[in-house]
C-alpha cells in the first residue's frame, strides 16, 4: 500500500481524504523514555531527544520497503511507526534492540511495544497514516484517529503489550547526531503545543480541523518555523556532549573513527559557512536552507502537535485559544514554552540528499507540554459525570 503524501500541512493536515486507513494486518510501534522527570531533573535534556531520535533511525530502516518510505514520528520523548504487514518480527527486535542501548548504553529507560491495527479497529478506534514527503526519501509520518493515542496509553498501561529489552543489531544509529547548538527564538518565545480530541471519529476530526484553523488565524504556522529558512542556523564544531552522545551508537572500538568522523564533518560544513564557498559537495547555504525545509515543527499524532516561534502576544493568544476548547470539552491539551529550539538529526546519505531534522523546545518541550496535558486528563477523569 503506498501512502498518501501531504503537502500543505496547513490545508490538508487534518483531513481524512489525504490519509489512508491502516488495514488490520498493519501495527503501530510505540516508544518512550520513561521517567523523564528524573532525567529532566538531572539536565538530561538532550539524551531524551537522542533517545527517541534513535527509534526514528532504526525503525526508518527497518521498516522501509522501496518505493515507499516508512511513516516515523518523532514525540520528543518517544516515538511512533507504521508497522507494515510482514514487517512486525522485525520492528520487534528493533525496539528491544534500542530499548537494551538506550538503558545500558545511557542510563536512558526505554519502554516499547507493538500494538495490532485490529485490536485498535476492533475497539471501535481509527488509524490513518500520511507521509509528508521532501524526496529523495526524506519523509515523516503524520497520524490521525483516536486509535493513535489509545495505541500509546495501552503499551504504557499494560506490560504484557511491552517488549523486553535485549541486544541486537541496530541499523541507522550511523547517521543519527545532536551537532546543532541551540536555536534561540527570533520572535520572542518558542511555543510547544500537544492537543487531543476528546470526541472519537468524525467529531473529534472536526475539532482538531477548526482548532487548527483558528491557530492559523493567530499565526500562519509557516512563517512560525522555528529555524525559519535556516539563515538562524550558525554550523559550529560538535560540543563535547555532543560527542560523547554521538559515540555510544557505535561498539567501543569503532569510537574514535566516530569522534573523528563528527569533528571533520562539521569542521567542514563550518568552513563551508564562514567563507561562503562550496567544500566538495557540500554548499553550506542550500544545506542549511534544507534542514530548515525537512524539520517536523508541524505534525499531527491524532491531534496536532506544535514548535513554533511566536511572539508573546502570539503565544498569549494560542493558550487562550486552546483553554477555550478544553473548557468546551472538545479536547485536551499541554503547552510549554523555551528560550531555544534544540535539533536531532538523522543524516542517511549526505552525498544523496537523504537527511531529515527533529525540533523540540529546550528542556523537553514537548515533554513538558504532555505533562500538563496529562494532569488534565487526571482531573477529567476524577469529575463526576453530568
Amino acid at each position: 500500500m503506498r501512502l498518501p503524501t501531504i503537502r500543505d500541512f496547513a490545508r490538508e493536515a487534518t483531513l481524512p481524504g489525504c490519509y489512508t486507513a491502516l488495514g488490520p494486518d498493519w501495527s503501530l510501534a510505540i516508544a518512550d523514555v520513561v521517567g523523564s522527570t528524573r532525567l529532566a531533573a538531572e539536565g538530561r535534556y538532550r539524551e531524551v531527544n537522542f533517545v527517541a531520535g534513535a527509534v526514528i533511525a532504526v525503525l526508518t530502516e527497518v521498516l522501509r520497503q522501496p518505493p515507499i518510505e516508512p511513516a516515523c514520528q518523532f514525540g520528543g520523548d518517544g516515538a511512533i511507526a507504521a508497522v507494515p504487514p510482514g514487517c512486525r518480527s522485525a520492528a520487534a527486535d528493533a525496539l528491544a534492540a534500542l530499548a537494551d542501548w538506550a538503558g545500558t548504553e545511557l542510563d536512558v529507560p526505554l519502554r516499547v511495544g507493538i500494538v495490532p491495527v485490529r485490536e485498535l479497529t476492533d475497539a471501535g478506534l481509527e488509524a490513518m497514516v500520511a507521509l509528508q514527503d521532501f524526496g529523495q526519501g526524506n519523509a515523516f509520518g503524520h497520524f490521525l484517529g483516536s486509535g493513535i493515542a489509545a495505541a500509546e496509553s495501552w503499551v504504557k498501561a499494560d506490560p504484557k503489550r511491552q517488549i523486553a529489552p535485549r541486544p541486537g543489531p541496530l541499523p541507522g544509529l550511523d547517521g543519527l547526531s545532536c551537532r546543532w547548538r541551540p536555536v534561540p527564538t527570533r520572535r520572542g518565545t518558542i511555543l510547544c503545543v500537544i492537543a487531543d480530541p476528546i470526541a472519537h471519529g468524525a467529531k473529534g476530526l472536526d475539532t482538531i480541523t477548526r482548532l487548527q484553523a483558528d491557530i492559523e488565524r493567530i499565526v500562519p504556522t509557516e512563517t512560525a518555523a522555528p529555524l525559519g529558512d535556516g539563515e538562524p542556523l550558525h554550523p559550529r564544531l560538535p560540543t563535547a556532549a555532543s560527542l560523547r552522545l554521538e559515540v555510544r551508537t557505535e561498539p567501543r572500538r569503532r569510537r574514535p573513527m566516530r569522534m573523528a568522523r563528527a569533528i571533520v564533518g562539521s569542521g567542514l560544513l563550518w568552513l563551508a559557512h564562514k567563507t561562503g564557498l562550496r567544500v566538495g559537495a557540500l554548499d553550506a547555504p542550500r544545506y542549511r536552507r534544507a534542514v530548515a525545509e525537512r524539520s517536523d515543527y508541524r505534525k499531527e499524532a491524532g491531534g496536532p502537535r506544535y514548535v513554533l516561534d511566536v511572539t508573546p502576544d502570539e503565544a498569549a493568544a494560542i493558550e487562550a485559544l486552546l483553554e477555550r476548547y478544553a473548557q468546551a470539552g472538545e479536547i485536551l491539551y499541554g503547552t510549554a514554552r523555551a528560550a531555544s529550539t534544540t535539533i536531532t538529526c538523522v543524516v542517511g546519505d549526505f552525498a544523496a540528499d537523504r537527511h531529515v531534522h527533529f525540533v523540540d523546545g529546550a528542556e523537553l518541550g514537548f515533554w513538558r507540554a504532555s505533562v500538563q496535558l496529562k494532569a488534565m486528563l487526571r482531573t477529567r477523569a476524577t469529575e463526576p459525570a453530568a
